[in-house]
């Protein structure tokens, strides 16, 4: 087991990305993975399911909540570090989108992609940064958009929020360097996932002919990079790393 008693929480896990980083870091050997979701129970219990078949030593924690909720992360930290001692990674995926023209959203709309897709990150590091501190080291992994840097039409507030993202990683890369935590963002392009099920057969197809690779990422190939992330050494840090086929 490369990674033995090492704990991971993954945010945003019934799905997609998150669960398929969650897997990974279980294939890798973390001892214990953290899943949380906001309401997909189902989801949760699915990748539960098949980390405890596939990795039985691997120890698995569902939670379910609001990750822009700042009582709920105070508590899933508090419960975890119990039961655990200690995070060593620390993976910021959980994200929502709004497709749709920037006039036609409400206020209600715009806040809560903000909170969900960047106050999050500084919930959830607030609350597991003490722990690595006291660990002398650990890891931090945010999930970024390749729209974050080039910006998305009719996607204006998710854009902005991975905009943040990027920009959060890098100042918090500098802040922790000589505390062992290394900060990194992976920046995917369009990835075969629920989140662009808005696109219909024959806009998904047109859009792969974009891609110089010719076709979506898959969310296992964003995970295999999370999982290099997790071991990578410390002097990688505060990156904006691209997965997106060379869209940009």
């Amino acid at each position: 087991m490369e990674n033995n008693k090492k704990t991971a929480l993954v945010t945003g896990s019934s799905r997609g990305i998150g669960a398929a980083s969650a897997i990974a870091l279980a294939r890798k050997g973390f001892s214990a993975i953290a899943l949380l979701a906001g309401k997909d129970n189902e989801g949760l219990l699915k990748v539960k399911g098949e980390i405890e078949k596939n990795f039985p030593k691997t120890k698995v924690h569902k939670y379910l909540g609001d990750v822009a909720d700042e009582a709920f992360v105070d508590c899933l930290s508090n419960d975890l570090l119990e039961k655990e001692g200690k995070l060593d990674v620390l993976v910021n995926n959980a994200a929502i989108s709004f497709n749709g023209l920037l006039q036609d959203m409400t206020f209600a709309e715009w806040k809560r992609i903000i909170d969900v897709n960047l106050s999050s990150l500084f919930l959830t590091s607030r609350a597991f940064i003490p722990s690595m501190l006291k660990n002398n080291g650990g890891r931090i992994i945010n999930i970024s958009s390749m729209w974050g840097r080039a910006g998305a039409s009719c996607e204006v507030a998710y854009s902005a929020s991975k905009g943040g993202v990027e920009a959060f990683t890098k100042a918090l890369a500098k802040e922790l360097a000589r505390s062992n935590i290394a900060v990194n963002a992976i920046a995917p392009g369009v990835v075969d996932t629920v989140m662009n099920d808005n696109l219909s057969p024959e806009e998904k197809i047109e859009l792969a002919e974009e891609i110089p690779l010719g076709r979506f990422a898959t969310a296992e190939e964003v995970a295999d990079l999370v999982s290099y992330l997790s071991s990578a050494p410390y002097y990688l840090t505060g990156q904006v790393i691209g997965i997106d086929g060379g869209f940009i």
